[in-house]
């Protein structure tokens, strides 16, 4: 029988067998643990392992270079002065709960020259004001990696700053909006059962002003937002839905308070600000939808480390900012450590944390010579590697690039739909003066109150909402499962597509062919004939360089000319060669094996296999399973293509495809009313991307490839793809079911509202539950995709 796992008491890992750390009656992992806890109880505050939800992380504050916090540079950057001191804002990633923000407050307060501290569980975020001449930041950080909560660098602090300003503004108008709306309601009801009219006039008189002053901060405070977008439209010279939300809230109000002052039959306050408290209330709804995208773009701005250590000429190492490094540096990366900048692996294999770029959970071991990323982790043990690239150029920067302009996208059908909306409030004005002549004509007393009750219950915002709630939570659904939408239309399009046509090498395949036998013809011996390949495919960027990387390459080629579907030419040593397929490097007829040549004769015949990605056979079968007809079309020899394809069970396979060659295959789909949906990741597959319907480019992929798609897959994952084929479908219904309850509502609610069945507050509760309808709607997307990830 198995000996039961045995838990460290601080952090939950599993405590190596038969080497416990032991103090008092609790086993620890590690010294480092067994230490926090004993300065936790030491401190009073052994109250945390009581109260806390979650382990706390690993102690391994020993593996922390803590002292670059009291740079001067980073200090001018990213703290600011306060009286007294300075104050500067922290990530952390261990805070999980409200009693980790509990012990991390108490803990910081008892150090000495800390002058104020708040810790956010919801966000991750420390908050410390301390006082430099008493104390150094590092020695506060140090407290926090001792009891194993990291520090980070809030680099998007000036987003997330604006961000939650931006909210508690809104949540302070919704509050408000909320207790108008309840006082002013709670006063309108006794004038309400007033039906016999029996109330003394001076008390209707008091119950009337009572309401119109809870009723005045509510619709010039908490609905200034909507006040603010009327005069906006105004000024561009359009009506619109915050004109219709903020006339009919000031035609009630004003009305009412003219009502008040000369002691009229009928107030409509009731109306105003419940007309306010619920559209808040869902405006509120499709920010939430809105951030979780945007939340994206936040955690890759964090993912930059703080300091980068950079390796001199004579083997010495200075830290520097991570804005100081230059392409070629050789920068060293310490476990546990951010990587500062895109660069290629120096010394041996090394496994980094790549979540964050790519949605794998798992570390990723990268060899000598592959490419690693900027901010990804080193995790166990330390590497070095070479710039390629820093600042804007770093993959980080640029998948920030798309989550940002995928915010700012607009389709068609959203701004259709903006247009109908703006035709529909025309109409509805339209509408009102008529049903207000008409019942002018048929009972006075009435005609206001009818025509208040029409514009507030026909207030096109669940029109105008069902489709940006619907893409925001799409946005945010397709970044978690690591799919970022480059193109405006993109996601309408994925949802309706019903072909997907893929390219072999380096997206069904893991992109890394291996060689597995070679044959030489001429008096050039195999290894004579492996440098010249090398050294002909060692910069062109195409995965077959990969199968010669181990190759030393003697003699670097020049004039070299990549031919696309075809090969790589160029000179070595004096002699053209050509390197590519059978018939136009070597003039054979030989589908199976790539070949070097000078365009007339053979002189080697290379044998490459490869191995396809680990979920490529689930990911055509889920596809499949959704309706997908599958397509395989490279530019490889038929031989390796079928081969592949028998292993994927795929039927519909084009081999030796030139560029010219798929796109036209695409285009004859195209022609018999298919919509075809491309997936390739290299610089030959940019022309068919752009060609095809919808595209998506494997974030691993050439840039060019990148460009000319219209979504990108952040990792090697082909599953993601069939998570945004189904993320896609689900938008494209939630929106034709938002549309067409907008539709069915407004056909109901007007010709009601007109008839005189509708009080003018009833108009202001169904109007704000067909928003919230809509909005909670789309956010079934969130629902759908955190199960997925799960």
């Amino acid at each position: 029988m198995d000996a039961p796992v045995v838990s460290c008491h601080h952090c939950g890992e599993p405590v190596a067998s038969g080497h416990p750390v032991k103090a008092g009656d609790h086993a620890f992992c590690c010294g480092g643990c067994a230490a926090a806890a004993a300065w936790i109880q030491d401190a009073d505050l052994g109250s945390y392992y009581r109260l806390r939800s979650a382990n706390a992380n690993r102690v391994q504050a020993d593996r922390l270079d803590l002292e670059s916090w009291d740079r001067s540079e980073l200090l001018d950057e990213h703290s600011r002065a306060v009286e007294g001191g300075r104050e500067i804002v922290l990530l952390t990633d261990g805070m999980r709960c409200a009693a980790c923000a509990w012990l991390i407050d108490r803990a910081l307060a008892r150090e000495a020259g800390v002058l104020d501290t708040t810790a956010n569980a919801v966000t991750g975020r420390i908050r410390i004001t301390w006082d430099p001449a008493r104390t150094k930041l590092s020695a506060l950080l140090h407290r926090l990696a001792m009891l194993g909560y990291r520090p980070y660098l809030a680099t998007g602090d000036a987003r997330e700053q604006a961000r939650l300003s931006e909210r508690r503004r809104w949540l302070l108008r919704l509050g408000v909006a909320g207790l108008g709306s309840l006082q002013a309601m709670m006063l309108a009801e006794a004038l309400y059962l007033d039906v016999n009219a029996t109330m003394p006039l001076p008390t209707r008189d008091l119950f009337r002003w009572l309401t119109f002053l809870v009723s005045t901060p509510v619709v010039f405070y908490s609905g200034w937002p909507f006040l603010a977008g009327m005069a906006r439209e105004w000024r561009a010279r359009h009506v619109g839905m915050d004109t219709l939300i903020a006339g009919s809230t000031l035609l009630a109000y004003f009305a009412s308070l003219v009502e008040t002052i000369r002691g009229g039959t009928h107030v409509w306050y009731d109306a105003a600000v419940m007309f306010v408290f619920l559209l808040l209330a869902a405006r509120m709804l499709e920010q939430r939808a809105r951030n979780v995208a945007t939340a994206q773009v936040d955690a890759l701005a964090r993912a930059q480390p703080v300091f980068a250590i950079r390796e001199r000429g004579d083997g010495t190492r200075e830290s520097v900012p991570p804005s100081a490094l230059r392409v070629a540096d050789v920068v060293c990366v310490s476990a546990g450590e951010g990587v500062p900048a895109d660069g290629t692996l120096l010394d041996g294999a090394a496994d980094f944390e790549e979540a964050l770029l790519t949605g794998e959970s798992r570390p990723v071991r990268r060899q000598a010579g592959e490419t690693v990323y900027a901010g990804t982790t080193c995790r166990e043990r330390p590497a070095r590697l070479r710039v390629t690239a820093t600042g804007t150029a770093t993959r980080l920067s640029q998948l920030a690039a798309l989550v940002d302009r995928a915010q700012g996208h607009r389709p068609p059908l959203a701004r259709l739909a903006d247009r109908i909306g703006r035709h529909f409030v025309i109409g509805l004005l339209a509408l009102a003066v008529l049903v207000y002549f008409g019942w002018r004509l048929y009972q006075p007393e009435r005609a206001f109150e009818v025509t208040l009750a029409l514009l507030v219950i026909s207030c096109p915002c669940a029109l105008s909402l069902s489709v940006p709630a619907v893409l925001a939570a799409a946005h945010g659904a397709l970044a978690r499962c690591g799919v970022l939408a480059t193109r405006p239309d993109a996601l309408d399009t994925l949802a309706r597509a019903t072909d997907m046509v893929f390219d072999k090498t380096g997206t069904l395949s893991d992109g890394r062919p291996a060689r597995v036998d070679v044959q030489a013809y001429t008096d050039l011996d195999a290894a004579s004939a492996m440098r010249v390949v090398a050294a002909l495919e060692k910069d062109s960027g195409h995965p077959i360089a990969s199968a010669f990387a181990d190759i030393d390459v003697r003699h670097l080629a020049a004039s070299v000319v990549t031919y696309a579907g075809l090969g790589v030419e160029g000179d070595v040593e004096g002699r053209r060669w050509r390197v590519g397929r059978a018939d136009w490097a070597a003039a054979r007829n030989d589908d199976g094996a790539l070949w070097l040549g000078d365009g007339q004769h053979g002189v080697a015949r290379f044998t490459l296999d490869e191995t396809p990605r680990d979920d490529a056979a689930t990911a055509i079968a889920v596809l499949r399973a959704q309706g997908m007809r599958i397509h395989l079309a490279s530019g490889d020899g038929d031989a390796a293509v079928q081969r592949l394809a028998r292993t994927l069970g795929i039927d519909a396979v084009q081999s030796r495809q030139s560029p010219e060659d798929k796109l036209a295959r695409v285009r004859q789909l195209q022609a018999e009313g298919r919509i075809v949906a491309m997936v390739g990741d290299g610089l030959n597959d940019a022309p068919v991307l752009a060609g095809a319907d919808v595209s998506i480019a494997m974030g691993e992929g050439a840039p060019l490839a990148q460009q000319a798609a219209d979504l990108v897959a952040t990792g090697p994952s082909l599953l993601r793809i069939a998570d945004a084929v189904r993320i896609a479908r689900l938008s494209r219904r939630l929106v034709k079911q938002n549309l067409a309850w907008s539709a069915g509502y407004n056909l109901l609610a007007v010709p009601l509202a007109a008839a005189g069945m509708v009080t003018p507050w009833i108009a202001a509760l169904g109007m704000a539950v067909s928003s919230l309808a809509v909005t909670l709607n789309a956010l079934r997307l969130a629902r759908t995709s955190t199960e997925t990830a799960a």
